[in-house]
């Protein structure tokens, strides 16, 4: 089963699930939040990727240009661990990994968390790429992902047992849309995905075509 096919399921399921007036105020936050424009004012294919160094779930700092030094990079931002999408998103990018791996490439996941709730999203998840921590989303915005969370969703969240405020460290209430780029060893994003819905992602078979599409015209 893909990720696609995975992610539609849990839709059907929490749709089953969910209340329906609580559906309706996530719909209207939802459309609330596609009026940004984030999508089409968010980083795309053709534009150059930011240089940024960002810790890890165990407190390290990352920097992006030493990933690059090693090949082509995918990058994924996720919303938070307490988002099942996002972890659906993350299974799957683990079990896609020695393929990504077979193509040169390297993966990383970006979530405004802090290195402690990084680390307990990766131990959840069995990963074994680096989860970063983009604290204050700083990364996020330079991406032009970032939106904050509507107030009728917070305490819908509360009711889910979700506490945002809690994992990101801070009262911000802000989030990064989800988005997956390639990008090549010289920092150019040469595909993105950034979709407002947070039940949608990148599949990644999709990342492994354009991946081996690198390897055919270098």
């Amino acid at each position: 089963m893909t990720l696609t096919q995975d992610l539609a399921n849990l839709a059907a399921q929490n749709a089953d699930r969910i209340p329906a007036a609580a559906q309706a105020v996530m719909a209207q936050a939802g459309a609330d939040i596609a009026q940004l424009g984030i999508e089409d004012q968010s980083l795309k294919t053709g534009d150059r990727l930011p240089e940024f160094t960002l810790t890890n779930a165990l407190g390290n700092p990352v920097a992006i240009a030493d990933l690059l030094q090693q090949g082509p990079l995918v990058i994924a931002f996720y919303r938070g661990g307490w988002c099942p999408y996002c972890n659906l998103e993350l299974r799957a990018l683990q079990q896609a990994l020695p393929a990504i791996k077979a193509e040169g490439a390297q993966l990383v996941a970006i979530a405004p968390e802090t290195p402690d709730h990084s680390l307990s999203t990766q131990e959840k998840n069995e990963l074994t790429f680096e989860v970063l921590s983009d604290i204050g989303n700083q990364v996020a915005r330079e991406f032009g992902l970032v939106f904050t969370l509507p107030e009728s969703l917070l305490p819908i969240y509360q009711s889910f047992g979700i506490d945002v405020a809690a994992h990101n460290g801070d009262e911000n209430f802000e989030l990064p849309v989800p988005a997956t780029y390639v990008v090549t060893p010289e920092g150019k994003i040469v595909h993105h995905f950034v979709n407002v819905d947070y039940k949608q992602r990148e599949d990644p078979e999709a990342i492994l075509t354009v991946l081996k599409s690198l390897k055919v015209t270098a």
